[in-house]
């Protein structure tokens, strides 16, 4: 069997809302995201074991079923009727991990994506998001990326024209913020402010950059505790170099800046790497095929 080659593609919210909490316990959102060229690279060896195993160049990460790229490939397997069917996945990290860049589910998410054409697509598009859902939140939206407004409990899409004539710079300080811990934080507001995603939607439509760069708003950044103060740090450098916006993604604890020029955008990334070691450039990333 040949091999399957696949780029695994990260995300970063230019909006993050938290309306509520839903029935079922899950926190309802509606946030825009945008998946950027910052990848994982993904080599799926599909064998006829039964079995499946992960291994990558982070030894720390798990090489199991607690691995969301085992069980994504567990998942195609089953759902496919082809339950005999074993896998040996590789994954060359480049995102960042505890990030809220969406790593690992964009790993999910690409070993189905690779997986779904090898075995000549037995799903559509929307069966596979459908599938991701049961893999974490993120996993639907980078089946596909490029942008997407996402509702309900993340995996609820609806495809956005991506944001075009950037760079971003990312940047991860050498802490992780605690998903759960911020989430318990935003159930205590008594009020809060929201974003203008609607705004963000309509300068998506127009080719707007700067529009949707002065509405970038996450509302995790109200409720972070006072020792994550360097996510403000790094904001505040990434303006005074020339980002036109600057905001956390997802829960943390990643920030990046938008940059219009790439020498701009080259000599922040510079200065930038001076201090942190996890920082990349990268630009929006289209909507992929299935």
């Amino acid at each position: 069997m040949n091999d399957i080659i696949e780029k695994a593609y990260a995300k970063i919210n230019l909006s993050v809302d938290i309306l509520g909490t839903m029935p079922d316990g899950y926190h309802e959102v509606r946030m825009v995201m945008q998946s950027v060229s910052l990848c994982d690279e993904i080599v799926i060896k599909p064998n006829d074991s039964g079995r499946f195993y992960a291994k990558s160049n982070l030894g720390y990460l798990p090489s199991t079923d607690k691995n969301i790229a085992v069980k994504a490939a567990r998942l195609f397997f089953q759902q496919a009727g082809m339950p005999e069917k074993g896998a040996e996945i590789n994954i060359r990290k480049r995102i960042p991990v505890c990030a809220g860049l969406g790593g690992g589910s964009s790993d999910g998410a690409a070993v189905l994506r690779g997986l779904n054409r090898y075995y000549g697509r037995p799903f559509n598009a929307g069966t596979l998001e459908i599938m991701s859902s049961k893999l974490g939140s993120d996993v639907a939206f980078c089946v596909q990326g490029g942008a997407a407004l996402a509702t309900g409990k993340g995996d609820t899409l609806k495809a956005l024209p991506g944001i075009k004539d950037c760079v971003f710079v990312i940047c991860k300080p050498s802490f992780s913020i605690s998903t759960p811990a911020l989430f318990g934080e935003i159930d205590k507001r008594d009020s809060a402010l929201h974003p203008d995603t609607g705004g963000i939607i309509k300068s998506l439509e127009n080719g707007d950059v700067s529009g949707v760069a002065k509405r970038l708003y996450n509302v995790f950044e109200d409720v972070l505790p006072h020792k994550y103060g360097e996510i403000g740090v790094i904001k505040n450098k990434f303006l005074d170099l020339g980002a036109i916006g600057t905001s956390m993604t997802g829960t943390g604890s990643a920030v990046y800046g938008i940059f219009v020029g790439i020498k701009t955008a080259q000599s922040a990334h510079e200065e930038m790497s001076k201090t942190y070691h996890e920082c990349f450039k990268a630009v929006p990333s289209e909507r992929q095929k299935v």
